[in-house]
């Protein structure tokens, strides 16, 4: 299957649920692979109020996390802004991004939210599931839930839920910093996916495959308007 051709992706907000209520009966919860061996984290950067987003993905070894391989990609999207339906704007330009990949993954962290989501189908379960790959979602913001504030020390938890359901985690990645929010995407349980986000901690409170994720497209980005720029000049 072609990831980016698996459903449309220039669609109305109704027909976005459709395919998200659909694909959300896709996504499975089960273990990870063993071992973990190549991880990868992917992000997308863009001026709100442009059309033009990019996509960056890096891959680092595991528990290493030297980077690997980075591979970027730029795409045009017509999808509004939206809360719930992020993955319809930034999906495909991730897509094309990983169809660029040489190396094998075996799990990616996404900048988002996975099944922590209205309709259960967050941007790492759209991910996860058209690609087949196990995903985990780590947000720097809450989409959807309740829960209580975690204890203050590094590796403190609690639950998120919506009407007794646990959807993911709210997790303290350091001492008194704010939480981040993670939940599994695909092909992945809740517990592994804390304990992989805390092994991927280092300086600072994002994980380390999201921040590197985020560094790279923010440089693509800027190169590109540099470009841009020159080529205006000219």
């Amino acid at each position: 299957m072609n990831p980016l051709s698996a459903h449309a992706w220039d669609v109305s907000t109704a027909e976005a649920v459709i395919i998200q209520n659909d694909l959300a009966h896709k996504v499975r919860t089960e273990p990870l692979p063993s071992p973990v061996r190549v991880i990868a984290g992917m992000d997308v950067s863009y001026n709100r109020f442009s059309d033009l987003l990019f996509a960056s993905i890096v891959v680092l070894s595991f528990p290493e996390l030297e980077v690997l391989e980075i591979q970027n990609a730029s795409r045009q999207t017509h999808f509004p802004y939206q809360s719930g339906f992020l993955s319809f704007r930034e999906a495909p330009v991730l897509l094309e991004a990983f169809g660029q990949l040489r190396q094998k993954v075996d799990l990616a962290f996404l900048d988002g939210q996975g099944i922590a989501h209205p309709r259960g189908l967050g941007i790492a379960s759209h991910v996860g599931v058209l690609l087949d790959l196990p995903t985990i979602g780590v947000g720097k913001s809450k989409l959807f839930g309740q829960y209580t504030d975690p204890g203050p020390e590094a590796g403190d938890w609690s639950d998120l839920t919506y009407k007794g359901k646990i959807l993911g985690a709210v997790l303290r990645t350091k001492r008194n910093v704010s939480c981040v929010y993670v939940s599994i995407g695909h092909r992945a349980v809740l517990a592994s996916a804390i304990e992989l986000v805390m092994r991927c901690v280092r300086k600072h409170r994002i994980p380390e495959p999201t921040r590197l994720a985020h560094e790279a497209v923010n440089q693509f980005r800027r190169e590109h308007s540099a470009g841009d720029s020159q080529e205006d000049a000219s």
